[in-house]
Formats: C-alpha cells, sequence, structure tokens
C-alpha cells in the first residue's frame, strides 16, 4: 500500500529520534508577528538587540522565505530524570538548566532536521529550509499552529504528553501538505508557573519581561547582574527551569530517549567551590559539548560567584578572595559582592580598604560601595 508523504516524513522523523511531527500552513495570518513588535516596543526584549534587529524577517514565517507553503514541526523530548527543582535546596550546588546539561541540541537536532529534509527532497519536488532556535522564525506559535502543544501562560510550549520538556525543529518547505488541527489552550486557572518565578518576570498570563527573568539574566546579559536579583539566583548558574519544573502537565512527561541529551554527570549536581576555579581552558574542556560554552568563561564565573554569595557558606572565601585580582571586571565585582554576604563587617572591610585604592574600574569600585553584612551575618 502507498503512503502519503506525510506518512511517509513522519516515520522518517520517528525513526532519526523525533518523538513529534506535525504539520502546517504558513500562508495565512500570523498575529504573533505583532505580538512580537509590541513586546521589543515596550523593551522588554533587554540587551536582546538581535530580536529587534529582525524583527521584519520574524513578523511572518514567509517573511523568512516568501516561497514557503507549510511547516514540518518536531519536536525531541528532553524530559529530566530527576525533578529540577530539588536541586535548589542544596545552596552549595550550581543549579543548570536542564537543556544545558546534556549535548548542544541545536547541533543534534540540525543534523536530523537535515537528514529528513534530505529525504523529503528525494520524495517530492520542491525546495525546503531547516530551523533550528538560532534563525529568525518563531518556532513556539509555529509549534501551537501545527498541534504540538500551546503557549502557557509562562510564555514556553506545553505538550500534553511532554509536558514542558521539548526542543523545536522546522522545516519550511514549497510543498502543500496537510495541515494537523492547531493546539488548545489547556492552562485552566492553574498559575503555578507565574507564582514560582523568583524574579516576577511575568507582568501578566501569557506575558514575559526578559529583563527579569534569570534565563535571561544568566545567559544573556554581558555585565553585571542588578543587585536587585542577586539574591532571587539562589544557585541557578545557568537558566532557569522554575516555571517549566512546576507545571501540572509534567506528571505525563518521561525523561528523554534520546542519551546525548541525558545529563553528564559533571552536570548534575556541581560544586559551586569547584566551578568557581575554572580558567579558561578548563572552562572550555568542561562545557566543550554543551551549550554552557557560549556564554564564556567570564560570565559563568560571575553566575557562580553570585550563587556562592548567596549559598551561606562561609568557607567558599578562601576561593573567591582570589578572584578579586581576576582580569575580567566582570569577576572581580561579582567576587566583592559574594565577599560582602559571606565575610563579616570588620573582615569586609578590610579587604576593602586593601582592594578599593587600586581599583580602576568604575563597576568594580561601585561594588565596594556594597554596605558590609549586618552584624549576627556569617564571619
Amino acid at each position: 500500500m502507498t503512503i502519503s508523504i506525510s506518512e511517509a516524513v513522519r516515520k522518517r522523523a520517528h525513526d532519526l529520534g523525533f518523538d513529534v511531527c506535525r504539520f502546517t500552513e504558513v500562508e495565512s495570518a500570523w498575529p504573533a508577528g505583532a505580538r512580537l513588535a509590541e513586546y521589543v516596543a515596550q523593551g522588554r526584549h533587554g540587551e536582546m538587540d538581535w530580536m529587534a534587529e529582525t524583527l521584519t524577517r520574524r513578523s511572518h514565517p514567509r517573511a523568512m522565505w516568501p516561497a514557503a507553503r507549510s511547516a514540518v514541526v518536531l519536536g525531541m523530548n528532553y524530559g529530566p530524570q530527576h525533578d529540577p527543582l530539588t536541586l535548589l535546596d542544596h545552596p552549595t550546588r550550581g543549579a543548570i538548566s536542564v537543556y544545558a546539561q546534556g549535548d548542544d541540541y541545536h547541533e543534534l537536532i540540525k543534523g536530523r532536521l537535515k537528514q529528513l529534509a534530505s529525504f523529503m527532497a528525494s520524495q517530492g519536488e520542491g525546495e525546503l529550509k531547516v530551523f533550528v532556535d538560532t534563525a529568525p522564525l518563531m518556532e513556539k506559535p509555529l509549534a501551537e499552529r501545527a498541534g504540538l502543544g500551546w503557549q502557557g501562560k509562562h510564555t514556553n510550549l506545553v505538550s500534553r504528553e511532554f509536558g514542558s520538556w521539548l526542543f523545536l525543529g522546522v522545516i519550511l518547505t514549497e510543498l502543500a501538505l496537510a495541515p494537523d488541527a492547531a493546539g488548545q489552550d489547556h492552562c485552566g486557572q492553574c498559575r503555578a508557573c507565574l507564582d514560582i518565578c523568583p524574579t516576577k518576570a511575568f507582568p501578566a498570563p501569557y506575558q514575559l519581561d526578559a529583563r527579569r527573568c534569570i534565563s535571561y539574566l544568566t545567559i544573556e546579559l554581558k555585565g553585571p547582574i542588578p543587585v536587585e536579583f542577586r539574591a532571587a539566583l539562589g544557585n541557578r548558574i545557568y537558566g532557569c527551569d522554575d516555571c517549566l519544573a512546576v507545571c501540572p502537565w509534567n506528571k505525563f512527561a518521561t525523561s528523554a530517549r534520546e542519551k546525548r541529551l541525558h545529563a553528564r554527570q559533571a552536570l548534575k549536581e556541581p560544586r559551586l567551590s569547584d566551578l568557581v576555579q575554572l580558567d579558561d581552558p578548563t572552562f572550555r574542556l568542561l562545557f566543550a559539548k554543551g551549550p554552557v560554552k557560549r556564554i564564556g568563561r567570564d560570565r559563568f564565573i560571575r553566575n557562580v560567584l553570585y550563587a556562592i554569595g548567596n549559598s551561606g557558606d562561609a568557607g567558599a572565601t578562601v576561593v573567591v578572595e582570589p578572584l578579586l585580582s581576576d582580569p575580567a571586571p566582570v569577576v572581580r565585582g561579582a567576587a566583592v559582592w559574594a565577599l560582602s554576604r559571606l565575610h563579616g563587617a570588620e573582615a569586609f572591610e578590610t579587604l576593602r580598604l586593601a582592594h578599593l585604592p587600586g581599583e580602576r574600574d568604575e563597576d568594580v569600585r561601585a561594588e565596594w560601595a556594597i554596605l558590609p553584612p549586618r552584624e549576627g551575618q556569617a564571619a
């Protein structure tokens, strides 16, 4: 029996490791473009200038490629083997977002997409293009339109089958494929994702202010993280899973079947005191296969220092103090803040007097102006 191209594509996608494959048309109106324009106009994208620079191309899938008629939207489950929220109760350990504990999904999924695209090209006429996250294409609205799930109140995709844990990939094609039914919102009255956010990054349901989001602050923001958010970071050193992990739909989620997406042992519960001592070569070695490497050693150590400042571990001052002389101002400044939280007033004042006169960087001098801890805090 001859099967349709859609059925053939679904089968091939599953064989390549994708957990869901659905189709949607891309020729009709695209309300997501107007919502993104308003988001950028409000400045909620923060320092992610690429959002504004590529706004026109993001406004509609066909703005990316006018010949496109359909989208093949694919999801790969990266469900964790543990509850990410439990690590937040261990302040001397670093919490790295689930998606970044395994191999870089960009490279994994793009390779599989190219294989699927080659298969599609062999099955029918028409050009096609592959996209995974880095291109100016709005994958989540496409995934909702194709029926992979819906954008929840935290603006991320939610699946009734996979919960919060789907990586997305898209193939745009000139073929007119029969569209699947769109996803329907099943959030109901639940607001668990909104209420759990440590920095109150959701001004309203279905709205996100990236400037307050821990994922943005620890990954996209290049300079010092604003003081008002540092305590709320807790031990989160790369991204944040709180709004994803708390979703009730995760009761149906399963762990990833793709082993390259499983957490590497070294990244499950790393000691902050070990991570903060990474130099550039050891940082690159530890994160060689994962997405953490893209923020670079200095920003990563900045995050680790803030987490150490939140840990209450006064013994960590031994590994923090040498970083007061680190070449990177963002590291020196974060070290100042961490020590201001861990040292008693007298010890911190001694450090301040020793280092401030030689500190030329204005941002770091401002960090030294932080008031020492109140009497009774860790010394």
